[in-house]
C-alpha cells in the first residue's frame, strides 16, 4: 500500500513540475484537476508588429519574408494544450482543438 501511495505522491510532483515549466513559458492554467491529474493550458494569441517586420524585410531585401510569414502564421497564434498522468504514471501533452 505504500508504494502505491510513494508513486502517487511522485506522479503529482511530476505533474506539478511541468505545469511549472509550461507556466513559466507563458501558458494560462484553465482548469485543473488533481484528483485525476490533468490540467489544461491557454497560451494567448501574440501581436505581430507588421511595421518592424516590414522595415526588417526590406533592410535584408526581401529574405525576412520567410521568418515574417512564420511568425505571422504560426508562432502568433493561440495555443490550447492538455497536459495529463495516465495510469502507469507517464506524462503525456496534447494539443485542443480551438473551435
Amino acid at each position: 500500500m505504500k508504494s502505491k501511495t510513494c508513486t502517487i505522491d511522485e506522479d503529482m510532483i511530476k505533474f506539478s513540475s511541468i505545469l511549472d515549466d509550461k507556466t513559466s513559458n507563458g501558458f494560462i492554467v484553465l482548469e485543473r484537476n488533481d484528483k485525476l491529474p490533468y490540467a489544461v493550458l491557454l497560451k494567448k494569441r501574440q501581436k505581430v508588429d507588421h511595421v518592424f517586420n516590414f522595415c526588417i524585410f526590406c533592410v535584408t531585401l526581401g529574405l525576412w519574408s520567410i521568418a515574417w510569414i512564420y511568425i505571422t502564421q504560426v508562432s502568433s497564434k493561440a495555443k490550447k494544450i492538455l497536459i495529463a498522468i495516465d495510469e502507469d504514471g507517464n506524462a503525456f501533452e496534447e494539443n485542443c482543438y480551438m473551435g
